[in-house]
């Protein structure tokens, strides 16, 4: 058997296999336009593409496809033979560069909220290859962008990288002016944390809410859930760790380094956690690495769900965004220097950061947005719908003695030029790690934990990229042309500490006077629903940042606020469907079986004797009767609003609609289910109960 370090990374065309099978010229120039951006020349791409197809065939491969990220969440592929027909009758294997750069697969099924008349199917994805190729399967998979034929960009990919790139300009005019000269790139870097649930596929399949929505539209408390804490970080249980096995496995392979595993605090919840990379590689793995959790699960009798609330009462699942910025170098901007001027510099992007968050609070806000993380967050153990920054007491110290000028504490000087002077030495672990804040500083990255456990984390940082470039871009704006440098630097710190404390909150998130403190007394946004933010991405300010760093489009923005409040809409309006469905044909009928009988029972128990009492059982009858009568009347309003919400044609309306319409009534319905769960026999009850699914795998 193979030891790791063997395999892994053997099924990834990366640089190994690239140095190994390309001439010294064809890998010097890939690299000139991987790490550079440099165009790629057709006869470099030729020479790629028959090495590329010849490693692959090697391995097994019989396909290639085009792998790429639409706006429906997940990923696309449409795969295509290497055989080619030869004179005489044979086939050959041919793959060309112009196959490798363009493909061109139908868009007329994607979101494109407007960009193209549904009529209109053409598309075209675009190889990206600072991405590396992997095989899956016999296919290999090229990571591309995906555009319209107009050349909008009807993917997540595009922007992402657009966002990368406006960063990397922004951020190298800084540097220039603390004298790096040397740097050639800055990229940011993600590390996200997947939190998800296992249960065995006997109880999904007897779910039809988890079949058709990925949460459980009714179910009871069960007797034991989490509150003893017990399964966090708790020993795994054998059919758990063969997966995570088996999936490390899988993971490895393909070059995704998977590193952290563990029990989370909800029962059947786990935790994965790569190393960090790029953010371009660390979103196509992280939906690489969602794929092939639900295929292993699948392959062990299990179901990965990858929902944000699944189970209702029970922790959700999120996936926090541990994000960075560093130089081709690797010097880590966000880590403080041994010197005044690397300390001022640190202070500076720190401050890029602060600045960035408060003054886009809504479109962070709104790129975590989905119908399931609205159920998350603001729940216990997830962070509030209002965005705040950690920094921790250290550096709030330092950043209250540079707004009011006065000596740090920890400081023997009366006075901090620049601010910086006697900025400590922080080590990696240098603050607590604050679980209910949004945005945490934790030692020299940021993590943002709003993030859904389903959700791509691309549209996080490509907002999140975005406005960090906009604030350095205002500061080099200022620096570059500052008459005394040092002193513009002094005062522009001072200022963005002293304009946007209002966003830094060291404090618990969860607590309900945060929330009013926030809103009342700091003016920090709460958009608690995704109906709330989505339509704010369209405000002038962020449309005109964005459009002014050439990450979106003025269409593009537009098509997106209506996709996203589309699938908004159609998965609120999916889930009410089965509810209905639920409660007509499968609730309703059991609980007046088990009253009837109940009924039957008491009848038989008088028949017998007249001083027998039946009290218990004619109210447990009334009860039934009383659940089954509030069932009936809220499935028929459930059923009528439905149908009311989906005749309405304006999209921001009907998000409106959804979120003050439907969702109430779901919950208005689901009530006396739960309770009628409660009251009912379990061998009448018509699906497993939550403590029946939570406690499944063995």
């Amino acid at each position: 058997m193979k030891s790791v370090p063997e395999y892994f990374g053997s099924q990834v065309f990366d640089d190994r296999v690239m140095r190994s099978r390309l001439s010294a010229d064809v890998y010097a120039s890939l690299r000139k336009t991987i790490d550079e951006g440099h165009q790629l020349d057709l006869s470099v791409a030729n020479s790629v593409a028959e090495a590329m197809k010849t490693w692959a065939v090697e391995k097994g491969a019989t396909h290639f496809t085009h792998w790429f990220q639409p706006l429906t969440g997940i990923t696309a592929e449409k795969h295509d033979s290497f055989i080619s027909l030869s004179p005489d009758g044979s086939v050959i294997m041919e793959f060309s560069g112009k196959e490798l750069i363009k493909g061109e697969p139908d868009a007329s099924s994607f979101p494109s909220g407007g960009l193209r008349a549904t009529f209109e199917a053409r598309g075209y994805t675009a190889w990206d290859p600072t991405s590396y190729a992997f095989i899956k399967g016999k296919t290999l998979c090229i990571p591309t962008a995906f555009c319209s034929y107009g050349g909008h960009a009807l993917d997540k990919k595009t922007p992402l990288l657009r966002s990368m790139e406006a960063l990397n300009t922004q951020a190298l005019r800084i540097l220039r002016l603390f004298g790096n000269t040397t740097a050639k790139r800055v990229v940011s870097s993600v590390g996200p944390e997947q939190e998800y649930f296992l249960i065995t596929r006997e109880m999904y399949e007897k779910r039809p809410d988890l079949k058709y929505t990925g949460r459980t539209l009714f179910g009871a408390k069960p007797p034991k859930g989490q509150e003893l804490d017990d399964h966090y970080f708790g020993a795994i249980k054998p059919g758990v760790a063969a997966f995570m096995e088996d999936l490390n496995d899988e993971l490895w392979k393909l070059g995704i380094m998977a590193k952290t595993e563990h029990n989370e605090v909800a029962p059947a919840q786990h935790e994965l956690a790569p190393i960090y990379t790029t953010t371009n590689i660390a979103t196509d793995h992280n939906q690489l690495t969602m794929e092939i959790m639900q295929k292993v699960a699948a392959r062990h009798g299990l179901v990965c769900l990858l929902h944000e609330k699944p189970f209702a009462g029970v922790n959700g699942s999120g996936k926090h965004n541990n994000w960075s910025i560093a130089t081709d170098s690797g010097q880590n901007l966000l880590s403080p220097g041994e010197t005044p001027y690397e300390n001022a510099q640190f202070l500076l992007f720190l401050c890029a950061v602060i600045k960035a968050v408060d003054d886009y609070q809504d479109l962070l806000r709104l790129s975590v947005a989905t119908a399931g993380n609205d159920h998350r967050l603001g729940a216990n153990e997830a962070p509030p719908a209002v965005i705040s920054m950690f920094l921790g007491d250290e550096l709030e110290a330092v950043m209250e003695a540079i707004e009011k000028d006065i000596p740090y504490a920890g400081s023997e000087k009366t006075k901090m030029k620049l601010g910086v002077d006697v900025l400590p030495q922080f080590n990696r672990d240098n603050t607590d790690r604050n679980r209910t804040s949004p945005f945490a500083f934790t030692g020299n990255k940021f993590e943002f934990r709003m993030l859904g456990s389903s959700n791509s984390i691309a549209c996080a940082n490509i907002m999140l990229n975005s406005a960090v470039a906009e604030s350095l871009r205002i500061y080099a704006d200022r620096l570059e042309g500052a008459e005394d440098f040092e002193t513009t630097l002094h005062e522009m710190i001072r200022k963005t500490i002293r304009d946007h404390r209002r966003i830094i909150f060291n404090g618990n998130g969860y607590d309900e006077s945060w929330i009013k403190e926030a809103t009342e007394k700091r003016g920090l946004l709460n958009y608690r629903t995704t109906a709330d933010c989505m339509p704010h991405l369209l405000d002038e300010k962020n449309v005109a940042m964005l459009t002014g760093l050439k990450v979106f489009t003025e269409a593009e923005l537009y098509s997106r606020r209506d996709i996203m409040l589309e699938n908004y809409c159609k998965s609120v309006m999916i889930e009410a469907g089965p509810m209905v469905e639920m409660a007509r044909r499968m609730i309703a009928p059991a609980i007046l079986h088990y009253a009837a009988d109940v009924a039957r029972a008491a009848a038989a128990k008088k028949t017998i004797s007249e001083a027998l009492p039946c009290s218990c059982e004619v109210r447990l009858v009334e009860k039934l009767s009383e659940l089954a009568d509030q069932i009936a009347e809220r499935t028929d309003e459930l059923a009528s609003r439905l149908e009311e919400v989906q005749g309405i044609d304006d999209i921001v309306k009907q998000s409106a609609a959804v979120r003050d319409r439907l969702l109430p009534q779901m919950s208005e319905l689901r009530d006396p289910c739960d309770q009628a769960e409660q009251l009912t026999e379990r061998s009448y009850w018509p699906m497993p109960t939550y403590g029946e699914i939570l406690f499944s795998v063995k």
